[in-house]
């Protein structure tokens, strides 16, 4: 059956981005949005439900990872990491990009002893998401950049864009992490907090974001917990809050409290290597400072 090209990118010359300086304008915008908490709880309510099918449709078996997919994997997603720091995508770009290519892994082995394999799974979920979550997205040869081993052409990518598409399921809207962290912050940060301000809100919500990427690459397992639950632990984590049934009923009562602790230790046991991302190749000095305010919550 002919699949129609409407799924691919067109590589219309007006959706090329030629410098990160493009995306200058909307970082405001990016960061207001995630300040923008919505608290209806039939929303979380509708997100939980939402998750629990989520979970069941993809039944991952992260033990089937072989070691050499296990540091090909950690090759590819740092390279992704470089190419979303260069284009300044959003966090859930990131986190999309990376589940993707898991869920991939998890359901289709790719060929052993290769090295193009896994990088143009790369360039693939990394385009997928993309196209799922930024407003612009660069051309496909734009996009292999930050020295890969290999450069694919556009209609290779393309295709395997599909083989990605099918082996999820065409589920590449997914419940994340980030639809939950906004509003478990708020909420943990108003019951304990003198002052509900929306700057200090919006810098915990910076660091929840670093931190739930870091938390997806450092356990390779990350798919086998609801993205409630890593939420869960981000914003306990980060506001230096224990994983007991108090604080996670601040939260919401449909948090799996078990599967929080686990993310939690692996946060705490994780810590000393979870590196915050630069935004952008000239963010080192507010890295090295975000890194300073992670540690006062440790």
């Amino acid at each position: 059956m002919a699949v129609s090209l409407n799924l691919y990118c067109n590589e219309a010359p007006n959706e090329i981005v030629v410098s990160c300086e493009a995306y200058g304008d909307d970082d405001d915008d990016n960061e207001s949005d995630h300040c923008s908490v919505d608290y209806d709880d039939d929303l979380l309510i509708n997100l939980f439900e939402t998750e629990v099918d989520q979970m069941l449709e993809s039944k991952v078996v992260s033990s089937r990872f072989h070691h050499s997919i296990v540091t090909a994997r950690k090759d590819a997603i740092q390279w992704m990491l470089k190419v979303h720091c260069f284009y300044r995508f959003r966090p859930e770009t990131a986190y999309l990009s990376i589940n993707y290519m898991d869920r991939f892994l998890s359901a289709r082995p790719l060929p052993q002893g290769k090295g193009w394999p896994m990088q143009l799974l790369s360039v693939s979920c990394l385009s997928l998401a993309a196209k799922m979550e930024e407003t612009t997205v660069p051309f496909l040869l734009d996009l292999q950049i930050m020295k890969p081993r290999f450069l694919f052409k556009p209609k290779t990518v393309q295709r395997m864009e599909v083989l990605v598409m099918q082996t999820l399921n065409w589920r590449l809207r997914i419940i994340t992490p980030f639809d939950f962290v906004h509003c478990f912050i708020a909420r943990i940060s108003s019951c304990f907090s003198d002052s509900h301000q929306p700057n200090r809100l919006c810098h915990l919500f910076s660091l929840a974001s670093d931190l739930i990427i870091n938390t997806c690459i450092a356990a390779i397992d990350s798919l086998d917990y609801p993205p409630s639950a890593i939420a869960a632990a981000v914003a306990l984590w980060i506001t230096n809050h224990s994983v007991d049934e108090q604080n996670l009923g601040h939260l919401h009562n449909g948090v799996n409290q078990g599967m929080v602790k686990k993310i939690y230790k692996v946060i705490e046991g994780k810590r000393s290597s979870l590196k915050l991302t630069p935004r952008s190749p000239t963010c080192v000095l507010e890295a090295a400072l975000l890194c300073k305010e992670i540690a006062k919550y440790c």
